[in-house]
């Protein structure tokens, strides 16, 4: 049986620890930092940390990963394309793996940076997305090394998923990207309930991940680009006609990485 937690790293960053409560093991996800996770199996002392998922490689997501693997010998798994301290498994597009007993799909998703990977779980009943930066709740990466139409393709492959997949990105951004979501929607029923309610959440000390791809649908802005009214938000913005999906889309980013 898996569980998912997320262990706060940072200000705002998640590790997200995957715990096969069967055989008392576990996986990370970007550790950018040991301290969270070797505290967490100083208090577990008879779980085994056997896998460490890598999505990319800015530091707040591999800072803690070297370490880890020295403490552990954990098995490091990262992006074939990026340089990941550590990496013992260099992994492509569509490469399939195993992980606590549990089948993950590679998705090759650059635009935060050109080799980004996600880690998706098609179990049919709870399907499971680990897509570090590339996918916020509410919002995206920005754009530190690739072009919008690839993060656009990237944004439309993963909102392809079936929508009860669970989203588990990095960064405690909700809030700060739904105000945004909603400069660009502001008639959005969808989206002025989440703002009630993530707001309710944060007050509580409560986290608002993970989401879903059908909630993201419904409320996030960048993977609404095929919507008139905000094709009509994005024209506005950048006082042209972005007469295509992807141009919605980088209108969209530009005007988010000034709000």
């Amino acid at each position: 049986m898996l569980q998912i937690d997320a262990l706060p790293a940072f200000s705002d960053n998640y590790i997200w620890l995957l715990q096969d409560t069967t055989h008392k093991r576990c996986a990370v996800v970007d550790p950018g930092d040991a301290a969270p996770v070797l505290a967490w199996l100083a208090r577990h002392p008879d779980w085994t940390l056997s896998d460490i998922l890598v999505t990319h490689h800015h530091f707040d997501h591999v800072g803690g990963v070297a370490q880890l693997h020295g403490h552990t010998n954990a098995k490091v798994w990262g992006p074939a394309l990026e340089d990941i301290p550590a990496r013992q498994v260099a992994l492509n597009d569509n490469d399939q793996i195993e992980i606590l007993g549990l089948k993950f799909d590679v998705l090759l998703v650059p635009g935060h940076t050109l080799g980004h990977i996600a880690y998706y779980h098609a179990d049919p009943s709870a399907p499971l997305l680990l897509c570090g930066d590339t996918l916020f709740a509410a919002g995206c990466g920005r754009l530190f090394e690739g072009t919008p139409e690839q993060m656009h393709l990237s944004l439309s492959r993963l909102a392809a998923l079936p929508g009860h997949t669970g989203v588990y990105c990095t960064h405690e951004y909700t809030l700060s990207n739904l105000r945004f979501a909603q400069a660009v929607e502001p008639n959005n029923p969808d989206i002025a309930a989440r703002v009630t309610q993530v707001t309710e959440w944060r007050a509580e000390g409560r986290i608002s991940l993970p989401s879903t791809i059908a909630l993201e649908l419904l409320t996030n802005p960048f993977l609404r680009v095929n919507e008139t009214s905000v094709k009509e938000k994005a024209d506005e913005w950048n006082s042209r006609d972005n007469d295509s999906p992807g141009a919605v889309f980088a209108s969209l980013r530009s005007w988010k990485d000034k709000f």
